[in-house]
């Protein structure tokens, strides 16, 4: 821990416990690594179950008659097709269309909203978006976030809750009480598996983390996160997209609703449609370990692009990362990798190189 971190999880003696050094993401300490092996810790996903805390994403409540409006002005979805009981994935704007944060909003019922989100400038933005609106915001970090991941999260949690979590449908989420704790369940996740975020209070969340141990759920580290969304082609703020560019080059056109009122961006983001300088690509990569990341990517002699976010899949035998290149060139294409002390090559391949159809997280 290399500065004082203004956030802190109430789980933090739990990642110490397990040989975390409590690394800062988003100004909370966060277990990047532990003593166990990540390997292990991805095969807990895909296998049975793994959890991660992911409570440095912060959670801000939106409350009252103009909420939805203020959501609407701040994201590029049409939250008037968000009901109660279901969340969206989508991006907050900058002015100039480019991507400021990625963020899930809930639909609470009763004007209430919550919106989480990760390092970008969401607060502030929101908080521009609600002057002279009826709205009250809170930001809480009292409210921890454990996301616990596949083929056996269903039944764990199903064993211990007292509602039908089979019931939800993705993205969908309610008011439980687990292991006779209040929390909110979702599915939602971060995995390419079927999976689940609980969101409950700091006094109770670590008896919930404990008795999710006692279940065989494996605490797992980011390291495996990074492993797990890369193989599932998901991104992460700061790495795979920033301010610099769109959703239209993110691969995040899905998340516009081009045929809603105005938004934050709206304008100058579908003036950029068609003028995309990048595109947001799955690497298959001719190496035997995970590459560091900032690799220069290069066609016949020509710099086209940068890796992002790499990883080794274990798993799949196959070192991958998460690139930008330029938007013209296909799937198939070879390039050539440059990096510290060692030259490559890459394949351009589709994404999610891991469940291709998603059948995993949408059973």
């Amino acid at each position: 821990m290399t500065k004082e971190l203004s956030r802190t999880s109430a789980l933090a003696s739990r990642h110490t416990a397990l040989g975390s050094g409590l690394e800062d993401w988003n100004g909370m300490g966060t277990a990047w690594t532990y003593n166990t092996d990540p390997n292990d810790e991805h095969d807990a996903v895909r296998d049975r179950a793994g959890m991660f805390d992911m409570s440095p994403l912060k959670k801000v409540f939106v409350r009252g008659v103009e909420a939805q409006a203020v959501l609407d002005h701040l994201t590029t979805r049409d939250l008037s097709k968000v009901p109660p009981g279901k969340a969206a994935y989508l991006c907050v704007l900058t002015e100039a269309g480019g991507i400021a944060d990625d963020a899930i909003v809930s639909n609470n019922g009763g004007d209430e909203w919550m919106i989480v989100h990760g390092s970008g400038d969401t607060m502030a933005l929101l908080e521009a978006s609600a002057i002279g609106r009826g709205v009250q915001i809170e930001f809480t970090d009292d409210l921890h976030d454990v996301s616990v991941q596949g083929p056996a999260a269903l039944d764990i949690l199903n064993a211990h809750t007292d509602i039908d979590v089979a019931a939800l449908a993705y993205f969908e989420h309610a008011p439980a009480t687990l292991f006779g704790h209040a929390c909110r369940i979702s599915r939602t996740g971060y995995s390419g598996e079927r999976g689940y975020e609980v969101f409950a209070n700091g006094a109770v969340i670590t008896d919930i983390w404990d008795k999710l141990v006692n279940t065989g759920v494996t605490p797992c580290s980011f390291t495996a996160l990074d492993k797990v969304r890369i193989e599932a082609g998901l991104l992460f703020y700061g790495y795979d997209m920033t301010e610099e560019n769109t959703p239209w080059e993110a691969g995040l056109g899905f998340t516009v609703s081009r045929s809603k009122g105005d938004f934050r961006g709206k304008a100058a983001l579908l003036a950029a449609r068609g003028q995309e300088q990048v595109n947001n690509v799955c690497l298959d990569i001719d190496h035997p370990d995970m590459v560091a990341g900032g690799e220069t990517l290069s066609l016949s002699g020509k710099d086209v692009g940068v890796i992002n976010s790499p990883c080794y899949s274990h798993r799949m035998g196959k070192s991958l990362a998460l690139a930008h290149v330029h938007p013209d060139l296909p799937l198939g294409t070879s390039l050539e990798v440059a990096g510290d002390g060692f030259d490559t090559t890459s394949k351009i391949v589709s994404s999610p190189i891991y469940d291709p159809k998603k059948t995993r997280t949408h059973s």
